[in-house]
C-alpha cells in the first residue's frame, strides 16, 4: 500500500516527515530557513575551511554531521536526516528543498506570465509543478545550472536545489535541446585564435573498449563519422546541441548491446569535434554526457 504524501508541516518533528518521504523516493532533500535560503555552515565549516562536502566545486574531506554547504548537503539517508542536527533543522524550517541534480531532474524555474508562455510555446509538455508567482518545469535529465538564462527564467538541476512544492502533473519528458541551447548561448563564446587545447592521446574507439558490442566494426565507424560530420557541420553556432544529438544518436545504435560497447571512446571524438568549431572543452563534454544520458540513463 502506497502511504499519503505528509503534506502538512508536523507541529513536533516540523518537516521531517515529508523530509523522510522524498528520501525513501530517491529525492535529496534539505531544510530551508526563512526567505528560501538554507541553514548556514557551522564554525568548523565556515569559509569552507572544512574542504567541502566530496561532491562540491572543491572536493574535501567534510564529514560535518550538521546541515553544511546547501544544496551539497542534499540528502537520502534517513539516519542523517533524523539525526539531532537535522532534526533540530526540521523543526525551525519554513520549507523543504531538494537538490534535482541528485534527483536526475532539471527544473526550469518560471517566474512570471511571459515566461511561461515562452515555456508553453516552446518547450515539450512535461511534469509541472505549480510555484508561488509562476511554475516549475520538471525534466528527467541533468544539467548546469544557470540563473537568468532568459527573462523570468532560471534552470536548477546539478550544483543547485528547488524548493519542494509538490508531486506536480503531467508525465516526465527527457530535457530537451531548447532547454540546453539556453545555457549553451552563455558558453560558446568563440576563441580570439585557434581553438580551446584538446588532447591528441585520448582513446579513440576499437574493439579492445567494446568487447559487449553486438554490431560490425564499419557499422560502428560509419556511425561515428555520421555523428562527427553532424557537429562539424555547425561552424557557426549550435555545435554543442549537435554534440548533444551526436551522442544520443551513437547510444540509440547500441541500446541492444550486452555492452561494453566503448561510448565514452565514441563521445571523445564527439567532445574533439565540437572543441575544432569553437565550443570549450567543458561545454563539449557536458553535452555529450547528457546526451548518452538522455538514452542510457547513464550519469551525466
Amino acid at each position: 500500500m502506497t502511504s499519503p504524501l505528509p503534506l502538512q508541516r508536523d507541529a513536533r518533528t516540523g518537516y521531517l516527515p515529508l523530509a523522510l518521504w522524498l528520501a525513501a523516493r530517491g529525492v535529496p532533500v534539505l531544510p530551508l530557513q526563512g526567505q528560501k535560503i538554507p541553514f548556514g555552515n557551522c564554525p568548523a565549516c565556515h569559509q569552507n575551511a572544512c574542504g567541502g562536502r566530496p561532491n562540491m566545486k572543491t572536493p574535501g574531506p567534510c564529514m560535518c554531521p550538521s546541515t553544511c554547504h546547501a544544496w551539497a548537503a542534499a540528502t537520502t539517508d534517513p539516519a542523517v536526516l533524523s539525526s539531532p542536527p537535522w532534526a533540530a533543522g526540521w523543526r525551525t524550517a519554513s520549507e523543504v528543498a531538494y537538490h534535482p541534480g541528485g534527483a536526475g531532474l532539471t527544473v526550469v524555474d518560471l517566474d512570471d506570465a511571459d515566461a511561461m508562455a515562452w515555456a508553453r510555446a516552446t518547450l515539450p509538455p512535461t511534469r509541472v509543478v505549480p510555484t508561488d508567482r509562476g511554475e516549475h518545469w520538471l525534466y528527467r535529465g541533468t544539467m548546469r545550472s544557470a540563473n537568468h538564462v532568459r527573462d523570468g527564467v532560471d534552470i536548477k538541476s546539478r550544483m543547485s536545489y528547488a524548493r519542494w512544492l509538490g508531486t506536480g502533473t503531467g508525465t516526465l519528458a527527457p530535457v530537451p535541446l531548447a532547454v540546453l541551447a539556453l545555457v549553451e548561448r552563455e558558453e560558446t563564446t568563440r576563441p580570439r585564435a585557434g581553438v580551446d587545447s584538446s588532447s591528441l592521446a585520448r582513446a579513440r574507439w576499437d574493439r579492445s573498449v567494446a568487447t559487449g558490442c553486438r554490431h560490425t566494426d564499419t557499422y560502428v565507424r560509419a556511425g561515428l563519422k555520421r555523428g562527427v560530420d553532424h557537429v562539424q557541420a555547425h561552424p557557426d553556432k549550435g555545435a554543442g546541441t549537435a554534440a548533444y544529438g551526436a551522442a544520443a544518436f551513437l547510444a540509440k545504435q547500441h541500446t541492444g548491446c550486452p555492452g561494453p560497447c566503448g561510448l565514452e571512446a565514441m563521445g571523445e571524438d564527439i567532445v574533439d569535434a565540437a572543441v575544432a568549431v569553437g565550443v570549450p572543452e567543458s561545454y563539449a563534454r557536458r553535452c555529450v554526457a547528457n546526451g548518452l544520458h538522455a538514452v542510457l540513463g547513464a550519469v551525466a
